[in-house]
This record gives structure tokens, C-alpha cells and sequence, in this order.
């Protein structure tokens, strides 16, 4: 589904976000990614979502480079991939309703989100989406006065009333406690059993490991690891989280 091929992020200030990366997912898979602050993982997902533009190299979702995809056909890209930020990016006067219909926009002119003019089958869409994170009976409130890890769980409805084929979550638990971070790790992994792919970008190794069909390591802008939980061995977590990447 998605190839990444020689993939290179060069900001401004001359720090490489991402250093030639190389990385192949496949549909359906249940994917994080780990590494320390700064890794990459980050600018990784943000570029799949074009977000951020690489410096260089491709992406291709389905055998169509996005890499510096433009207009309309940027639009379509982003139409079937969700995301999901790790400060939750809400419209917080809005009701949760409203917030995950904002999931369809991509799909309409700019005057029916504008005026709320959403079609009775979204409105369906957002609410089912609701409904399935476990909020139905809060779409009515709006999501200032909504918990932290009820206004993520409007987060991943409204990226799953997009209808995506692929959520990306860049850091989704951060501002969750342990026990809601589960919570939203599951929510995430049921939809992916409905044949939806997920990557998460995540900085606590065991849910990661929990939840992983695999696992992607950055160090300092290189991917340094790329396997299952199970290969996951003392000396790959070195690798992963300390030394510089010029060692490894």
C-alpha cells in the first residue's frame, strides 16, 4: 500500500528530519513508531500525510507518488488518510458531532461545511463513527467540556468517518493517562481489524509492543529497525534509543 523510497527531510536550519529512508507497509498492518524525541517519527508521518514536504524522494500509496503531489490531486490523497494529532485539534466551540463531520469536508465544496450542510448520509457516517469511540450520547456537547481522552476519541472519529484506508496518529497518547492511553491504543487496533491501516507514532515501548503487527525504529532521522515485537531484543532498543547514529 504505501512504498517510501529514499525518503529525505532537510529543514531549513539544516537538521535532517529524515535520512534516506526506506520502508514498505503493507494494507492492513498495525505499525508504531518508536524512538526518542527528535528521532524523526514525527516528520515521518507528517510526510506521509503531506503535512510536511520531503526534500527528496518518493511515497507512493497504491503505485501513486504523493511526494509533491499539489491541488486536487493532494486533496484526494489526503481524503483517504486520517490523522490523528496528538493534541487532538478540535474545534472546542463545536460539538463533537460537528467536529467529526468536519471528517467529511474533504469530500464537499467549501460552502457546506461552511453553512453545515452536510448530507443526511454523513451526518449517519459521523454519528455511527461516534458511536463506535464509545460517545453517542455526547454528540450534542460541545468539546470544550469534554475530557482530554474523550476529545481524542472525537479525534479518531472524525478520522475514521473520512473513511481512510489508512490513520495515521502522530503521538495520540501524550496527553492520556496509562490507562486511557489503552483505551485509545484498542480503539485504534479495532478499526484496524476492520482492514484499516494504522501507524502510530508512539513513545511508550510497551504499547507499542502490546499492539504492533510491527515495529519501526528512527534514530536521528535514519530507520534503524523495521520488524516484529518479538525481534524486538535488548540490543535493537540500544540501537533505537541512545548512541549516536553514526555508531550504529
Amino acid at each position: 500500500m504505501i512504498e517510501v523510497k529514499n525518503l529525505t527531510k532537510i529543514y531549513p536550519n539544516g537538521t535532517r528530519g529524515l535520512d534516506d529512508v526506506n520502508v514498505d507497509i503493507q494494507n492492513g498492518e498495525f505499525v508504531c513508531v518508536i524512538g526518542l524525541s527528535g528521532a524523526g517519527k514525527s516528520t515521518f508521518l507528517r510526510c506521509l500525510n503531506r503535512l510536511n514536504t520531503a526534500t527528496s524522494g518518493q511515497i507512493l500509496i497504491d503505485g501513486e507518488d504523493i511526494a509533491f503531489a499539489e491541488g486536487a490531486k493532494l486533496r484526494s490523497i489526503r481524503r483517504r488518510i486520517g490523522f490523528v494529532f496528538q493534541q487532538f485539534n478540535l474545534s472546542t466551540r463545536l460539538t463533537a458531532l460537528e467536529n467529526v463531520l468536519a471528517g467529511r469536508l474533504g469530500y464537499h465544496n467549501r460552502f457546506v461545511g461552511a453553512l453545515g450542510l452536510y448530507p443526511q448520509a454523513d451526518i449517519e457516517l459521523a454519528q455511527n463513527a461516534l458511536d463506535r469511540v464509545g460517545l453517542g450520547d455526547k454528540k450534542g456537547v460541545r468539546v470544550d467540556e469534554l475530557s482530554g481522552g474523550q476529545q481524542q476519541r472525537v479525534a479518531i472519529a472524525r478520522a475514521v468517518a473520512q473513511q481512510p484506508t489508512l490513520i495515521l496518529a502522530d503521538e495520540p497518547m501524550a496527553s492520556l493517562d496509562p490507562k486511557l492511553s489503552n483505551v485509545i491504543m484498542g480503539l485504534l487496533k479495532g478499526f484496524n481489524k476492520d482492514g484499516i491501516s494504522v501507524v502510530v507514532n508512539i513513545h511508550v515501548l510497551e504499547l507499542a509492543t502490546a499492539y504492533a503487527d510491527r515495529i519501526l525504529g528512527f534514530n536521528k532521522g535514519r530507520l534503524v529497525f523495521d520488524g516484529p515485537p518479538s525481534a524486538l531484543t535488548e540490543s535493537e532498543i540500544e540501537r533505537i534509543y541512545s548512541g549516536s547514529v553514526a555508531d550504529l
